[in-house]
């Protein structure tokens, strides 16, 4: 896993993948993208209209038209009770398999100052960031893992050749799942919840693999961990976010979605298990990995290294963000907005 042998450790070509939030942004692109390399795919999102545009640009980008099949699902993947109708929606639609790969694309961001923020909007943040990705993931895996409640196309042929390549599931977390800073105070606690999610089921499928070695495909979790991207929920982010916590992010590097997805895939045929989309989010990860799988000795070497680094940069990093932070206080009050000139 996640070694320097070219091995693609997440061929989609002939599988299905289902990918929640995939009318808009990254999930959209990651579905155009995984269509090209030979997915059918199941898009999933709220918005009829949205999906139906959606599926006629992912299925646009089909390698075979005449082999490949895609479908949306309007749902609501913040409740568990629609989480566990779209896989059994997706497993009736695939022939009474499930889905080889699910990924959890959908989330949204309400970037505010604590004290500012509704109380009702913190409860939304876990809603549509964390529980989107639990529930979705536990609606998947007791689909995958359960041997009776796990029907698959050509079962004799399957007894024959064996339980076949693994299934994977990606949930999608963000910067701040490693470094928060002002303004982000609502959000960053749903997308840092995703990480240790990964982390944690991450090991859990040692257990299933172990037990359903010559039964079932193994199962593989990933976290996903976007760049900023160019999309109308950053335009709806920015409406509403601190002219502080602009300031604060001005170097950020800023991705297309397409950009992003390519990014996000080329980590995941590597093999890796979190799969930073830039430099700085890798380099910000290293210094907080934990029990986090390391992707073997070699780069796990190099991101140790890179981490000891990372951890006396973090040191001034933290220190010029108070800095910018106390010094925005003084001059501009504790709205973490700009003054007005009078």
């Amino acid at each position: 896993m996640g070694s320097f042998i070219s091995k693609n450790e997440f061929p989609v070509d002939g599988r299905t993948v289902l990918i929640t939030g995939g009318s808009t942004g990254l999930g959209l692109n990651a579905a155009r993208q995984l269509a090209e390399k030979g997915a059918n795919v199941i898009i999933v999102a709220r918005n009829v209209a949205r999906l139906q545009e959606g599926i006629a640009f992912v299925s646009q980008g089909a390698r075979s038209r005449e082999a490949q099949r895609f479908h949306y699902i309007s749902a609501d993947v913040t409740t568990a009770a629609g989480c566990a109708r779209v896989v059994a929606e997706a497993v009736a639609w695939n022939g009474g398999a499930p889905p080889d790969v699910v990924w959890c694309c959908s989330g949204s961001a309400h970037p505010t100052l604590f004290i500012n923020t509704p109380p009702e909007q913190f409860q939304a943040m876990m809603d549509s960031n964390y529980f989107s990705c639990v529930y979705m993931a536990h609606a998947a895996l007791n689909t995958w893992l359960r041997p009776a409640a796990s029907p698959s196309k050509g079962d004799d042929a399957s007894k024959a050749t064996g339980p076949g390549p693994a299934r994977h599931i990606i949930f999608t977390g963000s910067f701040v799942s490693f470094y928060s800073f002002a303004g982000f105070t609502p959000y960053a606690p749903s997308k840092a919840a995703i990480r240790s999610l990964a982390d944690s089921l991450s090991q859990e499928m040692n257990l299933y693999n172990a037990a359903h070695k010559n039964e079932l495909p193994p199962v593989r979790v990933h976290a996903v961990f976007p760049a900023t991207m160019e999309t109308q929920s950053l335009d709806d982010e920015n409406a509403v976010k601190p002219d502080l916590t602009k300031a604060l992010e001005e170097d950020d590097q800023i991705l297309t979605p397409a950009e992003c997805a390519a990014r996000a895939i080329a980590g995941l045929e590597r093999g890796e298990e979190l799969v930073p989309t830039s430099t700085i989010i890798r380099l910000v990860m290293t210094s907080v990995l934990g029990g986090t799988i390391r992707g073997g000795f070699w780069k796990g070497l190099v991101n140790t290294l890179l981490g000891w680094v990372t951890l006396v940069v973090m040191v001034f990093i933290r220190w010029d963000m108070d800095s910018k932070v106390a010094k925005w206080g003084r001059e501009n009050g504790p709205s973490g907005m700009l003054k007005k000139k009078e």
